[in-house]
């Protein structure tokens, strides 16, 4: 087998149903698994994955293990020659894979491969693409100056060698994976990604950047910022500082800042709402508009994906048809229609719901359709 796409689930149970079809829309064309781990989720993302993809392997687990046991659990039944760490709050486009492979095969001594990342309103993820978080790159970062926290050198549509690469998004070979024992498991949440990078690096493989396709990584999802956040964050630093680097008391003292400042900055919202001028579906399905109607309560213009005019006015929400469109349209035409006054849902293949996120750092809203 090809391929092994491994996505830990964590109670984002209709986000975890877009991001597997639009996977399952990637692989058509490839021999590959999907395999997803639940660490304990309360709603019904279990129930949902047997009933509407009895096909895919689910491993249940009874308690929330942490990030790096449950992925090494996919990974350890894993069939495929290549594993994809995918987070459940992403939609890849249908080559994302495809390309990805071509490019992997073309590679001496290939560690992991990320790609563009953006969040849904079309905005690019620096955090795709990372330099190796030194004491001074973080007191920078902490400080507002992510210059050289980020790989700034290398543009978003390149594709080029870079250190750190984040876990929304992780496709290597297994036989690297296990070589370097997978994710160090002392890490329950945050900062396993920036290990495995580093650690493979260390091993002597080189981990590259592909920023020729994108994936929409809904982040607020799963990095809303607050006390536990800012504990997990700052301790799993310190963690990778004491395993690959010699005690730094300077260190040490920036993790007790960034553990003070960050609960106290302003949390995060579940939702930002936006007053709207009109409300776009992109379909050529006349029962879907009339369902969207009724669930926002108001008129929704329906256009052909040709009728998309980049120069309107306004402040537009474009609900995107995925029976109608494919994901990776749906991914160029939310990069296209881009701007501060536009915003984007997505209804996945033969599902009775549109969702979407306004912002990286909110959590994303779910319209339930009839």
């Amino acid at each position: 087998m090809q391929l092994s796409v491994i996505i830990l689930n964590y109670n984002v149970c209709s986000f975890l149903e877009l991001c597997i079809k639009s996977v399952k829309s990637a692989i058509e064309n490839i021999e590959a698994e999907i395999i997803v781990i639940d660490n304990n989720s309360p709603d019904d993302s279990c129930s949902m994955v047997k009933k509407l993809f009895p096909e895919i392997t689910l491993i249940e687990n009874k308690e929330n293990v942490g990030f790096a046991k449950a992925n090494n659990q996919g990974v350890a039944i894993a069939k495929g020659e290549y594993v994809c760490i995918l987070n459940p709050d992403t939609v890849v486009a249908n080559n994302t894979f495809t390309e990805i492979l071509t490019f992997a095969k073309t590679k001496q001594n290939l560690g992991i491969i990320g790609c563009r990342l953006i969040d849904g309103t079309g905005a690019f993820l620096p955090e795709s693409k990372r330099e190796v978080p030194t004491p001074i790159v973080s007191l920078k970062k902490m400080l507002g100056l992510s210059e050289s926290y980020y790989a700034s050198n290398v543009q978003e549509s390149d594709v080029a060698k870079v250190p750190i690469l984040v876990g929304a998004f992780m496709l290597m070979k297994k036989e690297v994976y296990e070589e370097v024992n997978g994710f160090d498991e002392t890490y329950f949440m945050y900062g396993e990604d920036i290990d495995l990078s580093y650690t493979i690096l260390k091993a002597g493989y080189t981990n590259y950047y592909y920023g020729k396709t994108s994936v929409i990584h809904y982040k607020g999802e799963s990095t809303l910022k607050d006390a536990t956040y800012a504990n997990r964050f700052y301790g799993a630093m310190q963690i990778f500082y004491k395993k690959h680097f010699r005690k730094n008391l300077f260190f040490d003292l920036v993790v007790k800042m960034g553990v003070k400042l960050i609960p106290l900055l302003k949390k995060e919202k579940d939702f930002d709402k936006v007053t709207l001028t009109e409300t776009v579906l992109v379909s050529n399905n006349n029962d879907l508009l009339h369902q969207l109607e009724k669930a926002k309560s108001g008129l929704v213009l329906l256009k052909t994906k040709e009728q998309i005019d980049t120069s309107e006015k306004g402040v537009i929400e474009y609900v995107l048809d995925a029976n109608y469109v494919s994901y990776q349209e749906i991914i160029q035409l939310i990069i296209r229609l881009k701007t501060t006054n536009s915003y984007f849902k997505i209804v996945p293949n033969n599902s009775h719901f549109a969702l979407g996120s306004n912002s990286s750092k909110s959590r994303g809203e779910v319209i339930l359709l009839d």
